[in-house]
């Protein structure tokens, strides 16, 4: 069983899913198919074999027609479904497509031109569509280009899907995430992927712990993301901390910290061993020209290894690093070349004078960041298992402002 979807009609529940057998491709049948089953009380499922249908063979490749998002258009009065597909013709990585099927019982379905087809992906994997105001929202991941979970937006189902400025929800370690509404909020659910043999730098693996940031609209209709306010409130329990003598030219108040390191690399970590899990945030404001500054995780004593959250201001940009790059486990299928580690950036606005807020939440390998109230970061953190946490600043100077960490 591949993704697929719910929903309410004709007095019962109807899940729309993906069957998927590995063995049929040889005998020379359709590797995947869209499935039916229904129920009273969505605990108990009845399969329909019957409505079984698969990708029609004179127009898509046979093995790639999944992950069914079924809703009901009020414009045409019947249900739509939109399918992760592909073209049996075209450029091979890029014949993906959103395919579109209708129909007026949820049980016979027509196939009807592509709902989305820009020639773009190997496939549109996880197709999810929302309405907020005037503005569709078409959500799907992709492995061609970067492993995402992108949008685009449209204020009509017919198009034209609109590339917005800053189209990912997350970085690679956020994949094949839905999103669902309490009819207030809208949240988005995906997933943050283990690493082979539980190493950094190792290849990423299909799946691992879920991950939900909390989406909002922008007054241009564009979508950021946020930490829901009960995954924040439930790190509660304030942990008092104190700074330790630091490295360049460091002043500490309670909750405050400022690092002058022009030309130079600064920092100062907290004393004690960073709880294993555990909520640190900040409100950061830098100098204009400020190389590099945000939090280290999991420093040694001598601040010879740890990783970093880090605010490029002068490539308007957010990465996750760690020193040293690869700590010795550097892997042939993703490299410790590179600035930072690799896939694991974000696009933000950065301006030297607005300060921006940093929070991380940290559960054992896990991470996630969230800065400015806008964007999300997830990430694994294998290698360096233990150590301080504390703030840095690199070719430049910042102030660290209500600091703080919380446990739950």
């Amino acid at each position: 069983m591949f993704t697929g979807s719910v929903i309410e009609a004709n007095g019962q529940y109807h899940i729309f899913y993906t069957g998927h057998n590995p063995h049929f491709r040889k005998a020379g049948k359709p590797e995947q198919a869209v499935m039916h089953a229904v129920s009273d009380d969505l605990l108990r499922w009845r399969k329909v074999p019957a409505d079984t249908f698969y990708a029609p063979a004179d127009k898509y490749e046979p093995h790639d027609w999944r992950d069914p998002f079924v809703f009901w258009n009020d414009e045409t009065k019947e249900y739509w479904m939109l399918l992760a597909a592909r073209f049996k013709t075209g450029i091979p990585r890029r014949r993906g497509c959103t395919a579109l099927c209708a129909s007026k019982d949820l049980v016979k379905w027509e196939v009807r031109e592509p709902f989305w087809a820009p020639d773009l992906y190997f496939t549109h994997e996880c197709p999810d569509l929302f309405k907020i105001g005037d503005w569709w929202y078409l959500v799907f991941s992709e492995f061609t280009d970067l492993v995402r979970t992108h949008y685009r937006m449209s204020r009509s189902l017919k198009g034209p899907w609109l590339v917005p400025k800053n189209p990912n929800f997350d970085a690679r370690a956020f994949y094949a995430a839905k999103t669902a509404s309490d009819g207030q909020r809208r949240f988005i659910f995906g997933w943050d992927p283990t690493r082979q043999e539980s190493k950094d730098y190792y290849r990423w693996h299909w799946g691992g712990n879920l991950v939900v940031h909390e989406i909002h609209q922008e007054t241009d209709g564009e979508l950021s993301v946020s930490i829901p306010k009960t995954v924040d409130g439930a790190f509660n329990r304030q942990v008092p901390f104190k700074f330790e003598k630091g490295v360049g030219n460091i002043k500490t108040g309670r909750n405050d910290v400022r690092v002058v390191a022009p030309g130079s690399f600064g920092c100062v970590g907290a004393e004690g061993m960073m709880p294993e899990r555990c909520k640190i945030q900040t409100r950061i404001e830098y100098e204009k020209g400020t190389k590099g500054c945000g939090l280290m995780l999991r420093a040694s004593d001598d601040y010879d290894r740890a990783y970093y959250i880090r605010l490029e201001p002068q490539s308007n940009r957010l990465v996750f690093d760690m020193w040293p790059r690869g700590a010795g486990d550097a892997h042939p299928i993703t490299s410790a070349d590179g600035a930072f580690m690799l896939d694991l950036e974000r696009s933000i606005d950065l301006t030297s004078n607005q300060p921006i807020d940093l929070t991380v939440l940290v559960d054992g390998t896990i991470g996630i960041v969230y800065a400015g109230g806008k964007v999300a970061m997830s990430t694994r953190m294998y290698n360096l298992p233990k150590g301080q946490w504390g703030v840095f600043a690199n070719e430049g100077s910042a102030h660290f402002r209500n600091l703080g960490l919380s446990m739950i």
